[in-house]
């Protein structure tokens, strides 16, 4: 007989079905089943991580993690066996300087121990896109781990677009470096917001002036603007410059740099070159990130707030405008 989703470390109380928002019901230790007859959609377990995706609005399928395709990307690729190939290839990246540098004043780990602070009760916090950023060690926190990749850390995988949880189950959402990868952000806000319980926290990075990373799984960026309208139903903490503009040009030249060759292996090198050259404009960014031009060219931004019960109008957001344009 099915029975209920028990609430473990990784099958949580308000988990449901991606798709109609109905219980979900575990009729054995390999699949999950939608209670809803006229759904009965089914989501499989892969090494005992629920695959919660709707089919019908993500990128992704269920048989991708199933055949233990990579998504967006290879989260497992530190726990495979390593060839020699990959040993020195692993060098050279440690020995490379790296192209980014945060400098924000109001990193994730100072969000969570706000929200912790903040709130009478243990907090429960939704990590999506977790990626390999463990943030256990942050206090008396519940974190969910959710992802479109498998990992290490994935407690179970889910798209942004339809976030398998009840209405109002989160105190707190988490997203860093998330919304620049999915196909429709406003959506994605959307999802976050009804799953926060009201005054719940929001906490957001995207980048700005970057070239393309992850490929094809590559679609948005977002001005500080930008980014502050897309949660338009949240009331601003604070928010600022994440990465400010010599990231922008380190990022620029290497790719520029870089672009004068096809073959992987001459691209790699030139890049490897480019952010040898480009390392010294890091330092500044600390300084840059503090000037108002910033806002108008910084590298990327982060926002956090608490849920509204309506939205902020557009003339108020435009109003707040803190650049020098």
């Amino acid at each position: 007989m099915d029975r209920m989703v028990e609430q473990t470390p990784l099958f949580f109380k308000d988990i449901v079905c991606p798709c109609c928002k109905h219980t979900l019901l575990q009729d054995s230790i390999e699949q999950l089943t939608c209670s809803n007859a006229s759904c009965a959609a089914s989501f499989p377990l892969v090494d005992g991580k629920p695959i919660l995706i709707n089919e019908a609005n993500s990128l992704f399928s269920i048989d991708d993690y199933q055949q233990g395709r990579i998504t967006t990307m290879d989260l497992l690729d530190d726990v495979k066996p390593v060839s020699l190939g990959a040993r020195i290839k692993g060098l050279v990246r440690r020995v490379t300087p790296p192209h980014s540098r945060a400098v924000s004043d109001f990193p994730v780990e100072a969000a969570l121990e706000k929200i912790q602070t903040s709130l009478a009760h243990r907090p429960r916090v939704l990590v999506v896109g977790a990626g390999d950023s463990d943030m256990s060690l942050h206090g008396e926190i519940d974190l969910v781990y959710s992802d479109v990749a498998l990992g290490p850390l994935t407690e179970l995988v889910c798209d942004a677009h339809d976030i398998p949880f009840t209405d109002d189950s989160f105190d707190a959402v988490i997203a860093v470096a998330v919304l620049e990868h999915v196909v429709d952000p406003e959506r994605c806000v959307s999802e976050m917001t009804r799953v926060l319980a009201p005054r719940g926290f929001i906490y957001s990075v995207t980048p700005f002036m970057q070239q393309v990373h992850m490929g094809r799984y590559d679609f948005q960026r977002f001005s500080h603007l930008g980014h502050r309208r897309l949660f338009r139903r949240f009331a601003e903490e604070r928010s600022g410059v994440a990465n400010a503009q010599g990231m922008a040009l380190a990022w620029s030249f290497e790719r520029f740099l870089s672009g004068f060759s096809e073959t992987p292996e001459i691209y790699s090198a030139l890049r490897t070159l480019a952010r040898f050259l480009t390392f010294p404009l890091l330092m500044f960014d600390r300084y840059l990130a503090k000037k108002k031009p910033a806002y108008d060219s910084a590298s990327g931004y982060y926002f956090f707030g608490r849920k509204l019960d309506s939205p902020i109008p557009d003339r108020e957001l435009v109003a707040g405008y803190r650049g020098i344009q």
